[in-house]
């Protein structure tokens, strides 16, 4: 299976790669307000590099239950700068699979935001609002040859089956990016982890996630330090690494091929013993 970002490739199975997240927001739901003028963002963004992240994820907006939106114009003002200066700082993209470059993610649901962030330097588009029916999103992932994280999302937790729903969501969508030119190994699936669904159907799409290789893509796995541990284990934001970890290991098993997350070094440890164990089975 291949994965394309730009002039970047990536060849599955191998070993998953760790995304690590910077969020240039005032509000986001664990580390808002920490990253918030560029050089804070930069320095963070290197040191999750240094740690071992191979993605970079540029947040400019929250998405967490009832944070406020912001315009365009904010958006672009918190990230672009940092996506520049990071271009310039981190390893260049290469065509040679065996090396795997670090490359800048945008985290965004505005087209003119992703589009902006391309030329800025980024190779990828995190699209959490892939429920879409407009294609500017898509024909900018597939203008700059990016790779496109399709997230599945939903405002009310009702389904009657949310395997099948999230299933058949996939296949939509790669049905209407392929209409707009973006190619499937440009794409990765990320079944929406705390993104409009209840603490029984995430632990289901977490327990059957193997189930979705079906679709011959990547799958991106986001638990880190979110709500539903909280559920489940009463633990605050501050103090749910366990149970991330023991998300993002079983993730591994499952066949997850890209782990997003705010601890890096300790994820890129976990992450690597599940794949050592895995390999021997």
């Amino acid at each position: 299976m291949l994965f394309q970002a730009r002039q970047s490739k990536f060849v599955f199975p191998g070993p998953a790669l760790v995304m690590g997240i910077v969020n240039v927001t005032p509000d986001s739901f664990s580390d808002g307000g920490k990253c918030l003028d560029v050089e804070a963002a930069v320095a963070h963004a290197l040191k999750l590099a240094e740690q071992g992240a191979e993605i970079l994820d540029i947040g400019g907006e929250s998405t967490r239950p009832g944070a406020t939106p912001v315009s365009e114009t904010e958006e672009l003002r918190r990230v672009i700068p940092v996506i520049e200066r990071l271009s310039a700082e981190i390893h260049s993209p290469t065509d040679e699979v065996a090396r795997r470059p670090v490359l800048i993610s945008i985290d965004t649901m505005k087209p003119g935001v992703a589009r902006a962030a391309l030329q800025a330097g980024a190779a990828i588009v995190n699209d959490v609002a892939a429920d879409r029916e407009d294609d500017a999103m898509w024909k900018a992932a597939a203008a700059f040859n990016a790779g496109y994280i399709c997230m599945h999302a939903k405002a009310k937790p009702v389904y009657d089956d949310v395997l099948c729903e999230v299933m058949d969501f996939f296949r939509d969508r790669l049905e209407r990016l392929n209409a707009a030119g973006v190619s499937p190994d440009q794409v990765v699936f990320d079944v929406g982890i705390g993104f409009g669904k209840t603490l029984e159907q995430t632990l289901l799409l977490l327990a059957r996630l193997r189930e979705f290789k079906v679709l011959g893509r990547p799958l991106l796995l986001g638990v880190s330090r979110k709500s539903f541990i909280e559920k489940l284990t009463g633990a605050p934001v501050n103090q749910r690494l366990p149970a991330s970890l023991a998300c993002a290991t079983l993730g591994i098993e499952a066949g997850a091929q890209i782990i997003r997350a705010h601890d890096v070094a300790e994820t890129v440890q976990a992450v690597r013993m599940a794949e050592a164990i895995v390999g021997k089975t």
